[in-house]
């Protein structure tokens, strides 16, 4: 793997710092994969709804416990990379408390303490917002963003849920001497260090490169190579760059996601226990075992994820009264529950 010091001296390229170099178009990129049925939605006994997918749980050993659909299909993990971008980081000399390094590998909800920790993080490397890179935008949380607006505040990128991330990876730039100025491109030396990093812990290479919607560069990888991932971090030594993430992201599951989301819940419910979201229906669990989890829902769909983590989670072993809290809302019809989410019954034992 590409060490920081062998990369300090690489030429940056001229190109705009939010664009990354497009993969080019292959038959396997194009291949839609073979997703299968993960969640069905009821209503009053009939099912209304039913969103398809793709998961997997490995064994610390590389063993699956559990499959279904096609989780050696290339797909982008969206922000369910960001503990892998986190441990890069840290190996590129991070060093910040362990509230902020979870921030750092947050989708947070843009609430006062997730704001004030991405402007903490980027004071202590002598910088201002002004050295941020990502997209603007309101705070995710629904009642971060309606306060948010109630004191007529607009988009910003302190606000947008990955300025954690962003404001730790100008705070790299400073602490290796590269430029800050064009650190999202994919051939900063930043970038070649998250992507090697990436790289070692899926044990895959990127199927394809593109754009996070914050503007960071975007490495496709299977779930298969996710759940690893995840399996790793999880089972860390805390002395680790690995262990320090997940060590972070279990003591401050608040800062990993925000009050009300149920990635925090999660974390809460089972101790011990990693989880960490993506948009477009992306999640990722690693238990303290070395078992990874990483679970698709094909069109998205946001309320799918749970559910079929839950499902997958129960037949891991894991305590089934600790989960019974993150229940997916009721199906409402007049305003009372008349249905539900419920997993699919096609996983291979």
């Amino acid at each position: 793997m590409t060490h920081p010091k062998d990369t300090a001296t690489m030429p940056v390229p001229e190109a705009p710092a939010h664009k990354a170099a497009a993969a080019p178009t292959t038959a396997r990129s194009l291949k839609t994969p073979h997703h299968v049925p993960l969640v069905e939605v009821t209503r009053d006994g009939l099912v209304e709804s039913i969103h398809y997918g793709s998961l997997i749980a490995l064994h610390k050993n590389g063993s699956t416990a559990v499959e279904a659909g096609e989780p050696d299909a290339p797909m982008y993990p969206r922000s369910s990379l960001k503990p892998l971008q986190a441990v890069a980081l840290l190996k590129a000399g991070l060093d910040i408390p362990q509230n902020l390094l979870a921030l750092t590998a947050a989708s947070h909800s843009g609430a006062q303490m997730h704001r004030e920790g991405a402007a903490e993080i980027l004071k202590l490397h002598g910088l201002t917002e002004a050295a941020l890179g990502n997209s603007t935008d309101l705070p995710y949380g629904v009642a971060e963003r309606e306060e948010w607006l109630r004191a007529g505040n607009g988009p910003t990128q302190i606000a947008q849920n990955c300025s954690g991330k962003h404001a730790s990876m100008t705070a790299v730039c400073v602490i290796n001497g590269w430029p800050v100025e064009g650190y999202l491109h994919p051939e900063h030396p930043l970038q070649v260090l998250v992507r090697d990093t990436i790289t070692e812990l899926t044990g895959e290479e990127a199927a394809a490169v593109s754009t996070d919607g914050c503007g960071t560069p975007l490495f496709a990888h299977s779930l298969h190579g996710m759940a690893r991932a995840y399996g790793r971090i999880a089972a860390a030594d805390e002395n680790t760059d690995e262990g320090k993430v997940a060590h972070a992201m279990r003591r401050y599951p608040q800062m990993v996601a925000g009050e009300g989301r149920d990635v925090t819940a999660l974390m809460r419910a089972v101790p011990g226990l990693l989880a960490k979201d993506g948009f477009e229906g992306l999640q990722l669990v690693g238990l303290p075992n070395g078992t990874g989890v990483a679970v698709k829902i094909s069109d998205g769909g946001d309320r799918a994820r749970m559910p079929v983590t839950v499902e997958v989670l129960r037949r891991l072993g894991v305590d089934g009264g600790s989960l019974d809290t993150l229940q997916s809302p009721p199906v409402l019809g007049g305003g009372l529950p008349v249905g539900e989410l419920r997993a699919a019954q096609i996983f291979s034992n």
